[in-house]
This record gives structure tokens, C-alpha cells and sequence, in this order.
């Protein structure tokens, strides 16, 4: 017995239904077929970006707030007029494919193993283990958090593949230009300075002591950084006030983090977001990416309470190489109804800790294994001879000229996971428009290296969340 996650797409209205039944076989019982309403998604890509306001006197982020529970709006970078730097789609599409090149390129240096079986990863709390969605990545959903005492709202970028809460701040030696005002922490009166001898600070490999405080140094694989010293700090979400928050307070920051005052790091390591809450949420969080072009944003839930009922669960797998990630079981995909020839052993995570198939929020486009992605692509493009071709676009080599239509059937798309569960994916997040005009491409690349990363494009619209403490992630039930 196992659960099938059913995800289907109804463009003729405006829902998405997720169903979990109960299969005795490997046979799937979702349409194998669905369509992409080609004119609906074109005309999302116009943008109607909201203003948010930076410092209204009653604002809060927080939706639902209660014992074990944070819920707040995130916010797609499109939505947000400040962050917003051009109208047209492929000029927008463009710069977010350079940024998350650049972000796949630096996963895949950190998790490459040497010769020697040696991995270049390296366990840092507040050092180089961390990657920003900022710079290497798509950096394109955001929460507002209050930093200090008084608060102080700051956008801040999500990335689970980060270990660290960070923020510019004042003095400010070097610093990158951000839409609110530079966290000054003379004006907080709870923020504390992490002195050299703190048990925080020693557990930094490349810690440094200034004037007696603990200084840190990120490096990201494009060359930006942010250098500073470690704090205790209070954060301020909706109601909610956490206190003795670690965070890094940098004073020297140079790189791509255009708009955000920083980041909040939602990885797997205990100097997380999630990790520093720990028995106060039970180690658990929720999300749901908001679809392109919807007008609603989309939502981060940390708590017990979160973690919903009816959700199809695979269990995460371990890297002691790199905690900070979270890995899941992917045996196979399906296009078509169809499970596509590929071995299992392409997605495994073998020994020395390379390969695997790790799920992030800051990678936009999901990355396979070449011999997989080639298999999965011809099996794509062998269900879509019916479509007119167009010529590849940037890092996407199957594209579809689909100028004048106004729907369009296309196969299914699937992850088949470790004890049966099945996602199938709404058509907008595998088939998506890379221009104005109607050319559409198969939102899929082939990895470098034997690394398979599960992108942001193809989570949208899809609950997700991740049970820590237990060690799962869940599909479902829920949409956005």
C-alpha cells in the first residue's frame, strides 16, 4: 500500500484540488493529460506589483499567531514595487536564470566531493556555511520581521539552505542599498554583542575576536560577502516577540542582496531560524510559494500546529556532510502517467555524500542528472510532437512556440518518492512562459554534476512542510 499525491490543475477555474487516495498498484489514477491555459499565463506575467508599506504604525505580516504557532505572508520579489527593476518578463526572466545559475554553481562547489573522498563542505554555524537566495539564487520570496526593541521592519529573504539570521547594520562600513532604513543597533535596547568567549562564538571555525567581540565572515561563491559581529537580538514577528535571537549583524556587505535588509535562515542546522526556536515550534515549518501571477502572497508557518493533516510524507535524508540541506528520497519521474526508464540509483546519496536530491527554496529551476534529465526530457518531448517547437532559450533546451493559442494539452508531470508517494505538478510549474509572445519552455536543466536539486518554479502552489524533529517533509494537502 502506498499514498498517491494527486495535484491537479484546473485552468477552466480558478481552484487547485489535491486529492491523497489509497493504491494497491503503481498504476496512476490522475489524468495522464492536462491543459495549460497558454493566454492565462502570458497575460500573469504583466505585472501589477503591490506597495507595501515600510513602517505603518499597526502593521503586522502575521495572518494567524497563537501558543506554537507563527504564520506570516510571503511575498513574491514581483509583488513588491521597490524590488521590482523592470516590467518586462523577459528582461526579468533573464536576470533571475543568471542568479540562479549563479546559486547552483556554488551548491555544487560546496557539496563536491575530492579525489580523496574529502568534501569541500564545511560546517561553520555563522561562517562560510551559508548560501544566500539573494545572489546565488532567485532571492525571490521575502517575509518583513521586526529587528530590536523598538522593532525595526526589515524585509528579509527566505533560504533553506541557510544557516544564519543576518541583517545589515549601522555603522556601516560597506553596504549594499536596501529598501528600509539600516538596522541600527544603538537605538535597540535588547541588542547584545556575542563576546569571544562565548560557547556561540566557538563553535565558528573561522571566528574572529575584535575589541573583544566575535566577528564572522561569509563568503558566497560569486565573489559578495557579508562580514561582522555575532548579537543576541530580539525579533519581532506579527505579535509575536522571540528573544535572544543569534543574528549576524554585518558591517561590511557587498554583493546582489538588492531590496532585502538580509536574510533568515531556515536550514536544517541547529543555528537556523528553526533551529534556534527549537523546542518553542517542535523544529517544524510550513510553506506555500505563491504561483506566478496570482494576486494573493503566499505563507511561512513555524509550530507543531502547523504541520497538516492529509499530507503525502517522504522522509528526509540525512548528509552529515551538509546539514544544512534537506535531502528527500526521489526514486523516479513520470511523465505521461508513464514512469520514465531511469535507475534509482541517479538519486541516491551515496556514502561520501555527493549526489541526492536536495529540496530548496532559493533555486529557481530544478537541476537532474544529465542521463536523467536527458531520459525525462525525450520522454516530454515525445508526448508533445503535437506542438509546435521553438529554438532553446538560455539554460532550457526544449521550447514550444505556442504564439496564438489559447490552451494547449500537455502529459503529466511526476516525482515518484521513497515509500510511494506520487506529485504531479500543475502544468504552469513544468511548461512556462520565458517571454512575452508565447514562447514556452520545459522548466528543467541537467546538472553538472550527480546533484539533483528541486527548484522553487516547481513547488509553487503546493503546501509544503518539513517535520524536523521527526525527519519529513509532506506534499500537500493544502494549495495557494
Amino acid at each position: 500500500m502506498f499514498m498517491m499525491l494527486h495535484l491537479f490543475l484546473l485552468l477552466l477555474t480558478t481552484t487547485i484540488t489535491i486529492t491523497i487516495t489509497i493504491s494497491t498498484s503503481h498504476t496512476l489514477s490522475y489524468p495522464h493529460f492536462q491543459d495549460l491555459n497558454v493566454k492565462q499565463t502570458i497575460e500573469e506575467t504583466k505585472l501589477n506589483p503591490t506597495q507595501i508599506p515600510k513602517q505603518p504604525q499597526h502593521f503586522t505580516e502575521s495572518e494567524e499567531q497563537g501558543p506554537g504557532k507563527l504564520k506570516l505572508k510571503l511575498y513574491h520579489r514581483d509583488k513588491i514595487t521597490n524590488f521590482t527593476t523592470s516590467r518586462h518578463h523577459q528582461t526579468r526572466f533573464n536576470a533571475r536564470i543568471k542568479r540562479d545559475s549563479k546559486r547552483v554553481s556554488a551548491i555544487i562547489r560546496r557539496l563536491s566531493v575530492t579525489g580523496a573522498g574529502e568534501s569541500s563542505y564545511k560546517t561553520e554555524a555563522f561562517g562560510s556555511d551559508i548560501v544566500s537566495g539573494m545572489d546565488q539564487g532567485s532571492g525571490e520570496y521575502f517575509i518583513r520581521i521586526g529587528v530590536g526593541t523598538p522593532p525595526r521592519n526589515q524585509y528579509v529573504v527566505i533560504d533553506s539552505g541557510s544557516d544564519i539570521v543576518w541583517v545589515q547594520c549601522q555603522p556601516c562600513a560597506q553596504c549594499y542599498r536596501q529598501t528600509d532604513p539600516v538596522f541600527d543597533p544603538v537605538g535597540s535596547s535588547t541588542f547584545a554583542g556575542v563576546s569571544c568567549g562565548s560557547s556561540i562564538c566557538s563553535r565558528i571555525d573561522n571566528a574572529g575576536c575584535h575589541e573583544g567581540k566575535c566577528r564572522y565572515e561569509v563568503l558566497y561563491g560569486d565573489g559578495s560577502y557579508t562580514k561582522g559581529t555575532l548579537a543576541l537580538e530580539t525579533l519581532t514577528i506579527g505579535k509575536t516577540v522571540i528573544q535572544n535571537v543569534v543574528i549576524g549583524c554585518g558591517h561590511r556587505n557587498q554583493g546582489m542582496f538588492i531590496g532585502a535588509a538580509g536574510l533568515l535562515g531556515l536550514g536544517g542546522g541547529s543555528m537556523s531560524f528553526v533551529g534556534q526556536l527549537g523546542g518553542q515550534m517542535g523544529g517544524s515549518f510550513s510553506y506555500c510559494l505563491v504561483s506566478r501571477g496570482t494576486a494573493s502572497s503566499g505563507s511561512l508557518e513555524f509550530g507543531r500546529e502547523v504541520v497538516p493533516v492529509g499530507a503525502a510524507w517522504v522522509p528526509l535524508v540525512h548528509n552529515p556532510r551538509a546539514p544544512s540541506f534537506y535531502y528527500v528520497g526521489l526514486m523516479g519521474l513520470g511523465v505521461g502517467g508513464l514512469r520514465v526508464s531511469i535507475s534509482e540509483d541517479v538519486f541516491r546519496l551515496n556514502e561520501l555524500g555527493s549526489g541526492g536530491v536536495v529540496m530548496d527554496t532559493g533555486t529557481a529551476v530544478t537541476r537532474l542528472p544529465t542521463t536523467a534529465y536527458n531520459a525525462f526530457r525525450d520522454a516530454f518531448i515525445s508526448e508533445t510532437t503535437n506542438l509546435p517547437r521553438a529554438s532553446g532559450v538560455s539554460i532550457f533546451d526544449t521550447c514550444y512556440n505556442l504564439f496564438g493559442f489559447i490552451s494547449v494539452r500537455v502529459p503529466t508531470v511526476s516525482f515518484y518518492f521513497w515509500t510511494g508517494p506520487i506529485l504531479t505538478l500543475p502544468a504552469k510549474n513544468f511548461l512556462i512562459p520565458v517571454d512575452d509572445v508565447g514562447t514556452f519552455c520545459f522548466a528543467f536543466a541537467p546538472s553538472p554534476s550527480g546533484l539533483s536539486i528541486i527548484g522553487n518554479i516547481q513547488q509553487e502552489g503546493i503546501e509544503i512542510s518539513v517535520d524536523g524533529a521527526n525527519g519529513f517533509v509532506g506534499f500537500g494537502p493544502n494549495v495557494c
